[in-house]
């Protein structure tokens, strides 16, 4: 990409530059999912089936709180029902789907650097010393964003889900499609969401949000926060609660650093 301090590139220059890029990304996405395929025994009965076992760490630490406080309810997914597969190409396609999530989730820092080295040269030299770290700080956040999905969602999902029900005379027999599908878009949405304040610091380098706007719309980030919450999570409002809480966190550190940027912007505009 052009940048400040080189000389300017063509549009089909840029293209070809971003190209390579998405080439590298994609091949790192690659491998990685390539390594999960191979090695399914951990990927999916550690991994993925853990959150449904009496033995992941959450369940077992809720089960533990649950006796001290007399409280059996809090032993969750002590008996999981056995999943399904209808489907002849069901588990095939089960494996590639987990095999490629767990590709992306892997290399997700590297996805970035590669995005932030297309759009780097572009910045000014002072742009570059404030933004030193943003790779490092998307990739904890989202890595966060993914412990917290899986650790804390997933398994308070599964076991409400599970063990739902409209009526006795319904048995539930959970399709191992539908399994997986939950526990990813969980996992990959609590990451995706955990990167507010990275969107928000660039939102505010380019001046689309000011630390005004973010204060005098925080009710109704409030209520989107809820709403985004019942959607990623099980209806009932001990899971919303407990997600809830950290995306509220990150909203006021998203106040804080667009308010750091502006206010270092005001003072080069007045020492210019």
């Amino acid at each position: 990409m052009a940048g400040h301090n080189k000389g300017e590139m063509t549009f089909l220059q840029h293209l070809e530059e971003l190209r390579w890029h998405f080439i590298r990304s994609f091949a790192a996405i690659l491998i990685a999912a390539i390594v999960a395929f191979i090695f399914k025994d951990i990927v999916f009965d550690k991994i993925i089936f853990g959150p449904r076992t009496p033995d992941f760490l959450t369940n077992r630490m809720l089960c533990k709180l649950g006796k001290i406080i007399n409280s059996q309810r809090l032993c969750i997914n002590t008996d999981a029902n056995q999943l399904q597969n209808i489907h002849m190409t069901g588990q095939f396609l089960s494996h590639i789907k987990i095999s490629i999530i767990a590709g992306i989730i892997v290399v997700f820092p590297y996805i970035f650097y590669e995005f932030w080295r297309f759009v780097n040269p572009a910045l000014y030299e002072n742009e570059r010393k404030i933004s030193r770290g943003a790779v490092f700080y998307s990739s904890l956040l989202f890595l966060l964003g993914v412990l917290f999905g899986y650790y804390i969602i997933s398994p308070l999902s599964v076991n409400f889900l599970e063990n739902y029900k409209v009526s006795e005379k319904v048995v539930n027999e959970i399709n191992l499609m539908s399994y997986i599908s939950i526990v990813a878009t969980i996992v990959l949405a609590s990451g995706i969401l955990f990167e507010l304040p990275v969107v928000i610091y660039f939102l505010s380098k380019i001046g689309i949000v000011t630390p005004e706007f973010l204060k005098k719309y925080r009710k109704h980030s409030i209520v989107v926060i809820l709403a985004l919450s019942a959607i990623i999570t099980p209806p009932d409002v001990f899971s919303q609660i407990l997600v809830s809480f950290p995306l509220i966190a990150l909203y006021e550190i998203s106040i804080s650093i667009s308010r750091r940027i502006y206010r270092k912007q005001e003072q080069e505009n007045l020492a210019g």
